[in-house]
């Protein structure tokens, strides 16, 4: 009887899938909190005052300045509008990626556009890396230092996951080889309404891939059902971090174009105090 009472008696545990916020400089940054990302036991790590304010004006009115450089890519159930070069677009062609990065970091070069240099800077200091520079291949081709993504009004990105070392595992890069991978985001510009990051507590598997919508982006909601799911609303001056191999998506935005920079972060060991990063 008594190990029956005390069966009864022992709490039910629920996974907590939430995000964590920290103020730079304020609050403590536990050293576990990439593993925690990495592992998926939080949803989104959110970091605060990790640059001066300042910072983000001077750089919000260069993005403004860049906007007649954007470009969309069209799919068959969204679009994405960037300015600079992503990998992923490009995986078909590694040799025009790093021909587009090259031009786009000539624009940023001429343009004093630092905010992901800045930001580098800041997170290693943060969480204590030892490391944390652009990817580089052998021959010196360099990965894009950022990617600035536009939400206009009315816009929703897909549901979809992110993972380099599955989709560039035919080719020999860098950071196809790498152990884990996460993405930085940083909110240059919110939105009135809407455009909130959806992270769903389900990292993709290869079973997936029947869920996956042909010629689209991203897979039908089939795939997370039943999942927790955390939704978490930027707000400008934020820089946070997800775990992109779960499956995420931006809401519906309404009313100012929701403007965030971007990168992802690799990691090649279980020791997570040294990464590569790429747009």
């Amino acid at each position: 009887m008594g190990s029956q009472a005390n069966a009864a008696e022992a709490p039910t545990t629920e996974r907590r899938w939430d995000r964590v916020v920290r103020r730079v400089g304020t609050d403590p940054i536990e050293p576990d909190l990439l593993r925690k990302l990495v592992d998926g036991d939080i949803a989104v790590l959110v970091l605060k005052d990790l640059l001066p304010s300042e910072n983000f004006t001077r750089h919000r009115q260069l993005v403004n300045e860049m906007f007649d450089r954007a470009s969309t890519t069209y799919y068959a159930n969204g679009h994405l509008t960037t300015i600079g070069s992503y990998l992923a677009k490009h995986l078909s062609d590694v040799d025009e990626y790093f021909t587009e990065s090259e031009k786009i970091a000539q624009v940023i070069a001429d343009s004093s556009f630092t905010l992901g240099d800045d930001v580098r800077s800041g997170l290693a200091r943060a969480l204590s890396l030892r490391s944390l520079e652009v990817a580089e291949e052998p021959d010196g081709r360099r990965y894009a230092d950022v990617c600035v993504r536009l939400h206009p009004d009315g816009v929703a990105n897909p549901m979809h996951n992110d993972k380099i070392m599955r989709d560039a595992a035919h080719l020999d890069l860098v950071v196809s080889r790498l152990l884990y991978q996460l993405s930085c985001v940083i909110c240059v510009q919110e939105c009135d309404t809407g455009g909130e990051a959806k992270i769903y507590a389900k990292p993709w598997e290869a079973h997936d891939e029947k869920f996956k919508i042909p010629k689209g982006l991203g897979y039908e909601y089939g795939v997370v059902a039943d999942v927790p799911a955390h939704e978490f609303k930027p707000q400008a001056e934020d820089v946070y971090l997800i775990n992109p191999t779960y499956y995420h998506e931006i809401l519906r935005v309404g009313g100012d174009t929701r403007v965030t920079v971007g990168f992802f972060l690799g990691f090649s060991d279980e020791s997570l105090d040294a990464a590569v990063t790429w747009g």
